[in-house]
């Protein structure tokens, strides 16, 4: 009788443990995207700014392209179904779904910031660390008085 019932909780533990990581769905963003971290044909988040001048409605009236930056790379997303609110140009983003094999992020659901302070914690140091390298490598460009003589 114990023996049954170790095998019942094992058996209910490993359901459980099983839904939940088919459940699970990580964060990513455009430069981690970029470098093939991301998982190919499984759901996930990407977050970042929307690009300015990048959002592009349909014919269809539903469907809408935009581009997803962390301000050093980027990633097209295609999203069918209607936007939130306060969903802008230039502001916070995350979005969920799955990465084609063509690069193209295909939004399942789209998440705005909803005021001017708050985006999601892991947007915001995505952004900060990608502004961080890309002032680095700014920084290494730029070229001493003289031509470096």
């Amino acid at each position: 009788m114990i023996a049954g019932g170790v095998a019942a909780l094992a058996i209910a533990a490993a359901l459980v443990l099983s839904a939940f990581r088919q459940n699970l769905v990580f964060f990513f963003t455009p430069s981690q995207i970029a470098a093939n971290e991301a998982p190919q044909g499984r759901a996930f988040r990407v977050g970042g700014l929307v690009e300015s001048g990048s959002v592009r409605r349909q014919p269809d009236g539903v469907t809408v392209r935009f581009v997803i930056t962390d301000t050093a790379r980027s990633i097209p997303v295609v999203y069918r179904g209607l936007l939130p609110d306060l969903f802008r140009e230039g502001k916070g983003v995350v979005t969920q779904g799955k990465l084609a094999a063509d690069g193209v992020f295909y939004a399942s659901e789209v998440l705005a910031k909803h005021d001017e302070n708050y985006m999601p914690p892991e947007a915001a140091e995505a952004l900060k660390k990608a502004h961080e390298v890309s002032v680095k490598a700014a920084q290494t460009l730029i070229v001493p008085e003289g031509g470096g003589r």
